[in-house]
């Protein structure tokens, strides 16, 4: 009765401006743990994706670190101006600030507690972050390199306005790098089509549902792990399914097509 009641109320941006906040600002605050850092659902490798090893010091990547470093790594980053819209609880922007070498990365996040947490838990000279909406970024025109979003849009009130403002922000010939999914076929083709009218160029494109399925199977036994650890046992089940361990809601409509998952390269030419 109530995933009813959120599935209607989901058809409005208010809404999802709300549930949105409310959700990553009661998950940052209660499940604080430096442990878990990263919400996004994890990517399986290719067979011809270039191994990823880091130093000897650094922990061995997991399938969420992968996912932002083959995201990233699209584009040379090394040097550039960065900004992650939706950067939640902080990990996968310590990665990318600390082994890709960008200038300056700046992790926005609408959840203040979000926010916070990320400053407590990761300290280098070229990472910040702060507070601000997918559809206002605090930042002046024309000022990034790269824009990354992982994860993310599906939960903002509007995504053409959220794309208006990744173009106002890149300097021309800025890279804009997503990922994210939509829970049915019809709903992945309006997300590719409110790409195509924001007038940046589409330069790749690619279905990384199977990958995803993948890192959600190899990585199903350490996320149980965790969320019996950081989860109040009465919240495990719904944190379970949203979490999207093997069986759920998520990782079925995904394997079986109904649900898809994209990644996007695109430029800003103007």
């Amino acid at each position: 009765m109530i995933n009813s009641i959120i599935k209607l109320f989901k058809r409005y941006s208010w809404f999802k401006r709300v549930n949105a906040k409310v959700t990553y600002e009661l998950l940052a605050k209660y499940i604080p743990a430096k442990d878990w850092e990263f919400m996004n659902y994890g990517y399986f490798p290719k067979s011809n994706d270039p191994p990823l090893t880091l130093g000897k010091d650094s922990k061995p990547p997991c399938y969420s670190t992968q996912m932002y470093h083959f995201l990233a790594t699209k584009v040379p980053i090394a040097g550039k101006d960065v900004v992650e819209i939706g950067s939640g609880r902080g990990g996968g922007a310590n990665y990318i600030a600390k082994h890709l070498n960008p200038n300056n990365y700046i992790g926005i996040d609408l959840a203040q507690n979000a926010v916070d947490l990320a400053n407590k838990n990761y300290s280098l000279p070229n990472l910040t972050f702060l507070q601000g909406s997918a559809e206002a970024i605090p930042l002046p025109d024309q000022s990034v390199d790269v824009v990354l979003n992982v994860e993310s849009c599906h939960s903002y009130g509007s995504v053409p306005l959220f794309l208006n403002e990744v173009k106002r922000v890149l300097k021309p010939g800025g890279h804009f790098l997503m990922v994210d999914f939509r829970n049915s076929q019809e709903n992945m083709l309006i997300l590719k089509n409110e790409l195509s009218a924001s007038k940046l160029e589409l330069r790749e494109q690619e279905d990384i549902s199977t990958n995803v399925v993948q890192a959600i199977e190899a990585d199903d036994e350490t996320k149980r792990k965790r969320i019996e650890a950081f989860v109040p046992k009465r919240w495990q089940k719904l944190f379970s399914d949203f979490a999207g361990v093997v069986g759920s809601r998520f990782h079925l409509t995904l394997k079986e097509g109904t649900r898809t998952y994209w990644r996007f390269h695109l430029v800003k030419v103007e």
